[in-house]
C-alpha cells in the first residue's frame, strides 16, 4: 500500500457528507444575478455553476449532500429539485437546506453562519467527515484523492489550495505553508501578499473547499458565533483554527482526474465577476479546451429535458444566407437560420436569423437574435428578444447608456430587457 502514490489511496469513506454553499449573492456578477443566485447562473450551454461542485461529489462517491441557500434561491431549488434526485432507496438524496432563523431572528451572516445555523443537520447525520465546499467554482476535482490526503495526515482540517500569479491576490485567502504542507499563515485578500518560497511571483490562494472532523468544526463554529466577526470561513475560521489545531493544505495541482490531460489539471475559476464569467465560457470553446466538458471519465451532470436537436438553415452563397457557426457550443433546440455564430455559446432554445452575426457572445435559453444584428462581447440573459438590425459591442459609449458593461466592456442585457422600438 505504501507503494502506491498518495492521491491514489481510495480508502473507503462510509459516512462522509457533503456541504455546498449556496447562498452567495454574487454582487460582482450582477446583473446575472438579479434574479438568482451565483450557482443558480447558467454556464457552458447546457449547465448550472453549482452543477461543477454536485458533480463532483457525486463522481467521487459522496452521495448525502445538503445545499445551504439563501439569497433569492428560487431558480436554484428548481434546477435541484427537477434534475438532482438520487435513490432514496440507497439514502442518496441531494437535500436544500433554506434559511431557518434557529438561532435567532436573523438570516445568515457569512458562509461561517451559515454553516452554524445549520449544525443540526450535520448532527442528524453522525459523519465521520465533513466536506464544506463552495457551490460557485468552475473546476473538475476527485475528492477522494483529497479525502486520503485528510486522512493520511491524521488532518482535523484540510484546505484545497491552488497557484495562482501574486497580482491575483487581493482576490483570495493566501496561504503560507511549511516543509510539511501544514498551514502556518494565512491572508485575507492581501494587497501585498507573501509569495510561495519556491515559486516567486505565485500565490497560495484557499479555494474554500474544506474537509472538517465534524468536532473541530462545531466547536469552531460554536466560538465564532460568540465572537464579534464577519462569520466567514476563510476571514475567521481558518486564521482560529490554524495555529493551533492540526490544519494541512491539499494542492489542487496534484489532483489527477480521468480522461484528462496534462494542461487541464490545476483548471479552476472563481467566477466571480462578469469578465472572469466570459472568459471561462470562452474557455470551452478553444480548439483544444482547459475545461473538458466532453470527458465521459467524470461528466458534469445536470437536468436533463427532452429537446429537438441544433439545427442549421439555408444554404444560399450567393446571397450571404447561411446558417454557420465556427468555434462555438450550440445547445440542442437551437436553429442557426441564415445567420452565423463564431467563438460564442448558445444556451438551448436559441434562434439566430438571417444576415446577423453573433461573435465572442454568451447567449442564454431562449434568446432571439433578429435579422441583421451584429453582436459582439455581450452575455444576453434568458428570454431576450433582440429587434432587427440592433448593433451591441461594437460603440463601447452607446453600449453603456443603454446596457450593463463591464470595465473590461463585456455587455449584459439582463433578463427581461425591453428594446426601444
Amino acid at each position: 500500500m505504501n507503494n502506491v502514490p498518495l492521491k491514489f489511496r481510495f480508502a473507503p469513506f462510509p459516512r462522509v457528507l457533503g456541504v455546498i454553499l449556496a447562498g452567495g449573492e454574487g454582487r460582482r456578477l450582477w446583473p446575472l444575478t438579479a434574479e438568482r443566485a451565483k450557482p443558480a447562473v447558467p454556464f457552458g450551454g447546457t449547465v448550472r455553476i453549482i452543477d461543477f461542485v454536485l458533480s463532483n461529489f457525486v463522481n467521487s462517491g459522496i452521495l448525502r449532500i445538503k445545499v445551504l441557500t439563501q439569497y433569492k434561491s428560487d431558480s436554484l431549488l428548481g434546477h435541484l429539485s427537477k434534475g438532482w434526485r438520487l435513490s432514496s432507496m440507497l439514502d442518496h438524496y441531494v437535500e436544500v437546506v433554506p434559511a431557518q432563523q434557529r438561532m435567532g431572528k436573523h438570516w445568515f451572516h457569512g458562509s461561517a453562519d451559515a454553516m452554524y445555523q445549520s449544525l443540526n443537520v450535520v448532527r442528524d447525520e453522525n459523519p465521520d467527515l465533513v466536506c464544506v465546499f463552495g457551490g460557485d467554482h468552475i473546476y473538475k476535482m476527485d475528492v477522494r484523492q483529497m479525502l486520503a490526503y485528510h486522512t493520511e495526515r491524521d488532518a482535523e482540517l484540510t484546505v484545497a489550495a491552488v497557484p495562482v500569479p501574486a497580482k491575483q491576490a487581493s482576490s483570495f485567502g493566501i496561504i503560507e505553508v511549511d516543509s510539511t504542507n501544514r498551514m502556518i499563515g494565512f491572508q485575507e485578500k492581501p494587497k501585498d501578499p507573501r509569495e510561495m518560497p519556491d515559486r516567486p511571483g505565485w500565490v497560495l490562494a484557499s479555494m474554500g473547499n474544506y474537509i472538517f472532523d465534524p468536532d473541530v468544526l462545531e466547536q469552531a463554529l460554536h466560538r465564532d458565533a460568540q465572537q464579534d466577526s464577519a462569520h466567514d470561513f476563510g476571514k475567521n475560521i481558518l486564521p482560529m483554527l490554524y495555529p493551533t489545531s492540526r490544519v494541512y493544505v491539499y494542492n489542487f495541482l496534484e489532483n489527477i482526474i480521468p480522461g484528462t490531460e496534462e494542461d487541464e489539471h490545476g483548471y479552476w475559476r472563481d467566477v466571480g465577476t462578469i469578465e472572469s464569467y466570459w472568459e471561462a465560457n470562452m474557455d470551452l470553446v478553444s480548439v483544444k479546451p482547459v475545461l473538458n466538458m466532453y470527458n465521459d471519465g467524470w461528466p458534469i451532470r445536470t437536468e436533463e429535458r427532452t429537446r429537438a436537436p441544433a439545427k442549421f438553415v439555408f444554404s444560399d452563397h450567393a446571397g450571404d444566407r447561411m446558417g454557420i457557426a465556427t468555434d462555438s457550443l450550440v445547445s440542442p433546440g437551437c436553429i442557426i437560420s441564415g445567420g452565423r455564430i463564431d467563438r460564442s455559446v448558445l444556451f438551448p432554445h436559441v434562434r439566430i436569423n438571417s444576415f446577423s452575426y453573433v461573435e465572442e457572445s454568451v447567449l442564454f435559453e431562449d434568446v432571439n437574435v433578429g435579422r441583421y444584428c451584429r453582436i459582439r462581447r455581450t452575455i444576453i440573459d434568458k428570454g431576450v428578444d433582440i429587434p432587427p438590425r440592433t448593433e451591441i459591442g461594437h460603440n463601447r459609449e452607446r453600449d453603456r447608456e443603454l446596457y450593463h458593461v463591464s470595465d473590461d466592456g463585456i455587455v449584459v442585457i439582463r433578463k427581461g430587457h425591453r428594446f426601444e422600438t
